[in-house]
C-alpha cells in the first residue's frame, strides 16, 4: 500500500468509511508486500482510524443509553404482532386482543 495521501490522512465523517480504510490497511499488512516505511505509516493511520471508530462507537452507546432510560419502553409483540404488555402474551388486562389500551375507552363506563 502506498504512503497515505494527505486526503488520506483527513478524519473520514462516518464510521462506515474510516472501517473500510482500516480493512483495507490490515489487509495490505497482512499480504506482507509493503516496505518497513510503509507498514509502519500505514499501522499508524490504522491506529488513528482505531481510536476514531471506537470514539464513535463509544458516543452512540451514551446516545443509546440516554434513549433506553429516558424514552424507550420494553414490550413484546403476540403471535400476530399485537403489543402487550412486558411480560404478559395475549389477553392482557386493560387491553383489547388487538393490543390496544382499553382502561381508559368510553366502552368501560356504566
Amino acid at each position: 500500500m502506498a504512503k497515505p495521501s494527505a486526503k488520506d490522512s483527513a478524519a473520514p465523517a462516518r464510521f462506515e468509511t474510516a472501517m473500510a480504510e482500516l480493512e483495507k490497511i490490515v489487509a495490505a499488512m497482512e499480504a506482507g508486500q509493503l516496505s518497513l516505511e510503509e507498514s509502519l505509516e500505514n499501522y499508524r493511520r490504522g491506529a488513528e482510524l482505531l481510536t476514531l471508530c471506537q470514539g464513535q462507537l463509544q458516543a452512540v452507546q451514551t446516545q443509546v443509553k440516554v434513549l433506553e432510560d429516558g424514552l424507550l419502553k420494553d414490550f413484546t409483540l403476540d403471535a400476530v404482532g399485537a403489543r402487550v404488555r412486558p411480560g404478559v402474551r395475549g389477553g392482557a388486562a386493560g387491553f383489547d386482543d388487538a393490543g390496544v389500551d382499553v382502561a381508559d375507552s368510553d366502552d368501560d363506563r356504566d
